[in-house]
């Protein structure tokens, strides 16, 4: 009698079991295609958004996947306690995962924030100018990891974004017009009233260099220039004027070879670092 009692009870047991699972079962099923559905729906309005906001496409894309993963690991845990299975060894198996990863990849990891500040920030854009981390060029490409310049000697530097977001970094493409400075040097005994007028001449003559003009709401300044020290050798003279961005090394170079030139020719002196050396016969 008590053995037909237990087999009554257990299979009364699995019964009510196996109905609960059934029940939870098709739960879970209804609960992965709604949400696998919404999980799509999001991720596209998502995709949405970052195109609306002129997200950079790599970033967009990179981003829209980690919201795709994550909205499938919360699925995941919300099926998984559905069918009645403990969720909490999962978070802390997870969990910890993360921490190892996060551990071993501490410097990729690092390089991927500082690649998403750039690219959310935009401290600069393919086609700009730089100077960072030592090298000087123009950006080519903006990965989520490096982000690769192009020197002026054709040279391709790959530079890690973690340094970059970081580090100091010289971005000479963000203002249209640049000052150019330059020192020169006199003898000692030179007319600086015949000077300056010389270099002012050289100044006024270049059609690239700004002659105290206003343009796209912007001062700019005439050129000037004026003595800005006494050296050991001569009297130091300063030039400053102002040219656009793209027209700076045009304009650097210009007046250093125009100066020498013109203002050798007119007899002006340029000094050099002179040592004399006395032998005593002893």
């Amino acid at each position: 009698m008590l053995e037909k009692l237990l087999t009554q009870e257990t299979y009364s047991l699995l019964a009510e079991w196996s109905l609960s699972f059934v029940k939870n079962a098709i739960l879970a099923i209804v609960v992965y295609f709604v949400g696998s559905w919404l999980i799509k729906r999001i991720a596209r309005l998502f995709g949405k958004m970052m195109e609306h906001g002129k997200v950079e496409k790599t970033l967009s894309s990179f981003l829209t996947s980690i919201v795709n993963v994550v909205l499938w690991f919360v699925l995941i845990i919300i099926i998984v306690s559905i069918l009645g299975i403990e969720t909490s060894s999962f978070i802390a198996l997870f969990a910890s995962a993360g921490v190892a990863i996060g551990m071993a990849l501490s410097g990729t990891l690092q390089n991927f924030a500082g690649g998403v500040m750039i690219l959310l920030f935009k401290p600069y854009k393919v086609g700009d100018f730089i100077e960072a981390q030592g090298y000087a060029g123009v950006v080519k490409e903006i990965q989520i990891f490096n982000t690769i310049i192009r020197t002026g000697d054709a040279q391709t530097v790959i530079i890690p974004n973690g340094t970059l977001s970081t580090g100091m970094m010289k971005n000479y493409s963000t203002e249209k017009y640049r000052r150019v400075d330059q020192v020169f040097q006199f003898a000692y005994g030179s007319n600086l009233d015949e000077v300056k007028a010389a270099v002012a001449e050289i100044q006024q003559r270049h059609p690239l260099i700004l002659q105290g003009t206003v343009a796209d709401s912007e001062v700019v300044a005439a050129p000037w220039t004026g003595v800005s020290s006494l050296g050991d050798s001569g009297v130091v003279l300063t030039s400053r004027v102002w040219c656009k961005s793209s027209d700076y090394w045009t304009v650097f170079f210009y007046m250093n070879e125009t100066v020498y030139e013109e203002l050798r020719q007119r007899g002006f002196m340029f000094p050099f670092n002179r040592m004399d050396v006395n032998i005593v016969n002893r």
